[in-house]
């Protein structure tokens, strides 16, 4: 039997949302008189979101797929795992703590089906987040807008076909970035606005050190930005280091030098010094992620999946 829609949600930390989630999306999805599944994947949650999700999955089980992962593999990983396991033809993907309502989704699916797209973004009206979170936020999506060319806001909010998704399953490096993938895939792309919701239970899983982990991840494996700024940075140093040089030559030659070799050492020290550490620093950091490739670093791990025909076998 075919399904028209998978809802794809990685659960962290979610243990209090999840019930009213799920109910709420049965809710809209019926109402929407589609076909449906909601594919829940438990990212190594450290509370009881496992048991929450055995429990759906036994009270809906041809509704409910649930997936859990062996740790902590990070979001998008975990997502990479739930659209492999889903089986609709339009896949949607949210987060598990309520602040993207249920109620919002058929705008999603309306736009990708009359928009002739491939993905649709829900952008928030008003995020209702903290400050620095809101910052971090920015400074992700100014990085993403700069690399890919695009002029459009990304969240975690999407609804895509599935052509779009399984285009990207070829990829199996650890280092995932779902809209970087879908960026290089498709240009067609839109958004509608949603409302974003205060969080109902919990704290974010993106700390302010995972979003910059997260821009940082962005950079090193989509784009050659960081080499070709210090490449720059090493043009500039020389010429700053040529024009400082005459400038002594000629202080030099009109007596005024009072210590002769002191300034010149200091300035070509410190400034050829730290670029050289940056220079070794970004490259480290690309040596490493080739490291971690070539061992095969896996993207994640499933330790069980209870699918609509009962327990199906995990897989890497």
């Amino acid at each position: 039997m075919s399904t028209d829609v998978s809802v794809v949600i990685p659960c962290y930390g979610s243990e209090q949302t999840l019930r009213p989630l799920v109910e709420r999306l049965v809710g809209v999805l019926e109402a929407e008189g589609r076909s449906f599944e909601i594919v829940l994947v438990d990212d190594g949650s450290p509370d009881g979101v496992w048991d929450v999700l055995t429990d759906l999955h036994r009270e809906r089980p041809g509704q409910v797929v649930a997936i859990q992962l062996m740790r902590n593999f990070g979001q998008h990983n975990a997502l990479m795992a739930g659209l492999r396991h889903a089986r609709g033809a339009t896949l949607v993907t949210l987060d598990d703590d309520l602040q993207h309502p249920p109620e919002e989704l058929p705008k999603l699916l309306r736009a990708l089906e009359e928009g002739n797209l491939d993905l649709v973004y829900g952008t928030y009206e008003e995020r209702r987040q903290r400050g620095w979170r809101n910052a971090g936020s920015w400074l992700v999506t100014g990085l993403f807008r700069r690399l890919f060319g695009v002029d459009f806001t990304f969240t975690s909010l999407r609804a895509l076909r599935r052509e779009l998704a399984e285009s990207i399953f070829t990829y199996s490096l650890n280092f995932t970035f779902l809209d970087g993938l879908f960026a290089w895939t498709t240009s067609r792309i839109g958004s509608v606005p949603i409302r974003h919701e205060a969080r109902r239970a919990g704290a974010s899983g993106y700390s302010l050190s995972k979003l910059l982990l997260l821009s940082l991840n962005m950079l090193t494996n989509f784009s050659l930005a960081p080499l070709q700024i210090v490449s720059w940075l090493g043009l500039a140093a020389a010429g700053l280091g040529l024009g400082l040089g005459g400038v002594y030559l000629i202080q030099t030659l009109l007596g005024r030098v009072t210590v002769p070799g002191y300034a010149s050492t200091i300035v070509a020290t410190l400034t050829l010094g730290g670029i050289q550490l940056l220079a070794l620093g970004i490259i480290g950091e690309y040596l490493g992620r080739v490291h971690l490739n070539i061992n095969r670093k896996p993207q994640y791990v499933e330790r069980h999946v209870l699918a609509s025909g009962g327990e199906a076998e995990p897989d890497a």
